[in-house]
């Protein structure tokens, strides 16, 4: 009998039975297995082994950060309608400080990083630029400054956000008289400059005996021009002067019909308290229709002491006045005569500039309060400025009205508050063409003068 090829279907149903225990049996094993073997501890939802194959985030190292600069913000003006020669000056000055700071090793064993911003000499971009440097930029103090207007406006910045700021070259009273612990000054007070100007004046009247009994005032319509000349008015007025004013807008470039109205006044002498570009503009139109300072005494503004950039805009500049601020250079002292000496390798001047020596001076005194204090702590670099004896190049440098000693307390006016109370200040006269502003004579006061006056159309 020949075997069957096909199974019988009971044989069918026995090796199903087989196959399925042997799967499951070996199903069984491989729980037993896994269940026994160590399992991977979990960070959140993530295994051991998966959190090691990803990238970790880690700490800076502490040297990194112990070297990280340290971040000093700067105003400026270095574009129109701002004064951009002075803006040039004080951003050439404030470098050189950051320059000298790092080579002596910097500060705290840390470098020094300056952020020069440009103000435009614009209040609503001097807002803008202060609020950048502070909260992207993350400086601990800000120095330089050059217009009035510009100050009013960022020193709310500044105290909003409770970093202190040294106001090199911004003059408007309010600034320190609204008392911010944050705002601290070495520029003169605009009344102070004022009152020096109307002494001068009477000076010229009184002693020299010059004819001076109506005096016109060219200013700007920003917070410097407009309180400096009603200011000059009111003390004019106590001395029997009297005193016309014409304002204008910053960066004006055409005077004709100011100096027709100015022309039809018969002026005895003509103020200018426009700052930069305009002021060049003003004084050669002014010269060009006979009213220059080879015609009028002329007070000048002091942007005139950028000598080569005077003589190329006004060439009959001669026998302007201009007003400085600090000592004059006779009387340097070291470390105005070592900056005056960087500065001309540098920029090639002959001459330093008032408010480039306070520009330097702004930055200097914030290093060495960022010293004193030991920190780059905000409130800790307003304290140490508060106490601070700084040896500058516009001479010793002090803020003796402070939160230890209010105007109050001095019977002083509130805008002595975080003030320089000692700027010296000289009226000084070009008596040559092309004269630079170093050799230029210095008339008054009389402590520093180095020849007589040249008075002009009398």
């Amino acid at each position: 009998m020949i075997p069957s090829l096909f199974p019988s279907k009971r044989r069918l149903q026995q090796r199903r039975a087989q196959k399925f225990w042997a799967v499951a049996a070996l199903a069984l094993l491989t729980l037993i297995f896994a269940a026994c073997a160590p399992q991977p501890a979990t960070v959140g939802d993530t295994t051991q082994e998966e959190a090691a194959a990803e990238p970790q985030p880690t700490a800076a190292p502490a040297a990194e950060e112990a070297m990280a600069p340290i971040k000093i913000g700067a105003l400026t003006p270095l574009s129109a309608p701002g004064a951009v020669v002075g803006g040039e000056a004080m951003r050439d000055a404030m470098l050189i400080a950051a320059d000298e700071i790092n080579a002596q090793g910097g500060l705290l064993g840390r470098p020094v990083e300056l952020i020069i911003v440009d103000t435009e000499g614009l209040p609503e971009r001097g807002t803008a630029v202060t609020e950048r440097l502070i909260n992207q930029d993350a400086v601990v103090a800000i120095g330089g400054g050059y217009h009035s207007s510009v100050g009013v406006a960022a020193k709310e910045v500044a105290h909003d956000n409770g970093v202190p700021v040294v106001f090199a070259e911004t003059w408007n009273d309010t600034i320190t008289s609204v008392q911010y612990p944050e705002v601290f000054r070495i520029a003169p007070l605009n009344s102070e400059v004022s009152a020096v100007d109307v002494k001068f004046i009477q000076w010229l009247r009184d002693e020299v005996g010059t004819r001076l009994e109506k005096i016109v005032i060219l200013t700007e319509n920003t917070d410097y021009g407009i309180p400096a000349a009603e200011e000059t008015t009111r003390l004019l007025g106590e001395l029997g002067i009297e005193a016309v004013t014409f304002g204008v807008d910053i960066g004006a470039q055409d005077f004709a019909g100011i100096i027709e109205r100015v022309k039809a006044e018969s002026p005895d002498m003509i103020m200018t308290l426009a700052t930069g570009e305009a002021s060049y503009n003003f004084t050669q139109q002014a010269a060009d229709a006979g009213l220059g300072p080879q015609d009028v005494p002329t007070l000048c503004n002091q942007v005139s002491l950028v000598s080569d950039a005077f003589w190329t805009n006004v060439p009959d500049g001669n026998f302007c006045f201009v007003r400085r601020v600090g000592l004059p250079t006779q009387l340097y002292n070291d470390v105005a005569i070592n900056f005056l000496a960087e500065y001309q390798a540098r920029t090639g001047k002959e001459a330093a500039e008032s408010y480039a020596l306070a520009a330097y001076d702004s930055i200097m005194i914030i290093a060495q309060a960022i010293t004193e204090a030991g920190s780059t702590n905000p409130t800790e670099i307003i304290a140490a400025l508060e106490n601070i004896t700084h040896e500058g190049s516009l001479g010793t440098i002090t803020f003796p009205v402070n939160q230890n000693n209010t105007p109050e307390q001095a019977g002083l006016d509130p805008k002595w508050w975080h003030q320089f109370p000692d700027p010296a200040i000289t009226i000084v006269q070009y008596q040559e063409e092309g004269q630079n502003s170093v050799s230029a004579t210095v008339v008054y006061p009389q402590t520093y003068q180095t020849a007589d006056p040249v008075i002009v159309g009398q």
